[in-house]
């Protein structure tokens, strides 16, 4: 179970929002290459980079910070916001040298599509599942969809999926834990036979102990997001890190 520290990119600056409101941002530095180098130094096997603008913008935006973090560290990035093209895929994949892009909005809206950008790029596509009630949103959380995170996830059961990461944005940036809702979903999620990464809400040393708990009933959660957590001290990343090698 690896932990992916996440670095949130808005206007060139690493931030945090809670629950994806763009009016409820803190900066927590104007470097977000010097942020990669940090969380990569205290042994990060990857990255979890999100383009705030590009969500908004439905394409890539904050595309020379994200090239300077790729070239600062030797782990692997993946990277989400905005990517609703094959030219934004593209040029995240090949261009700039992201190992993952992740999908979310075009998933649902564009199921086909999606599947063709899988067949050309497999095993570097994730599904980015956020969810509010355990439906999906989209458009940078704006919107809420009709549809559940568990039906979407079952249209790409036995494709070459990287990851599907869940986000559960009523936890997201926080500070309250992981409930146990979330952890039912992605107990679900991991029972098809899809690589998890989960993300929300993510706190204290407890919610990492816990998710270890669910990676040994099912060895897919193969990772966990944490941002705001390890920017305000509550999680040590470092020790993060220790207990979910054990």
């Amino acid at each position: 179970m690896q932990i992916y520290p996440a670095i949130d990119i808005r206007d060139g600056k690493c931030v945090r929002l809670r629950q994806g409101d763009y009016n409820q941002e803190t900066i927590f530095g104007d470097d977000p290459a010097e942020m990669a180098k940090q969380w990569a130094g205290m042994g990060a096997d990857w990255l979890h980079l999100v383009d705030l603008d590009g969500a908004k913008a439905g394409k890539p935006v904050n595309i020379e910070p994200i090239r300077k973090i790729v070239k600062a560290v030797d782990i692997p990035c993946e990277l989400g916001g905005g990517l609703r093209d094959e030219a934004g895929v593209k040029l995240v994949l090949e261009d700039i040298g992201v190992e993952r892009a992740i999908i979310g909005t075009q998933a649902l809206k564009e199921p086909e599509w999606f599947r063709e950008m899988i067949s050309k790029y497999p095993g570097r596509i994730a599904l980015g599942l956020d969810a509010r009630d355990s439906m999906v949103a989209t458009a940078g959380w704006l919107e809420t969809s009709e549809t559940s995170a568990l039906e979407l996830a079952k249209l790409y059961v036995g494709v070459d999926l990287g990851a599907v990461i869940y986000t559960n944005i009523a936890n997201d940036g926080m500070m309250q834990g992981i409930d146990q809702q979330t952890l039912d979903d992605m107990l679900a999620l991991c029972e098809l036979g899809l690589p998890v990464i989960a993300s929300g809400g993510v706190t204290t040393i407890e919610d990492i102990a816990n998710l270890k708990k669910l990676y040994e009933q099912n060895s897919n959660l193969i990772g966990v997001i944490t941002g705001r957590a390890i920017y305000e001290g509550s999680l040590d990343l470092k020790e993060a890190i220790a207990l979910s090698r054990q």
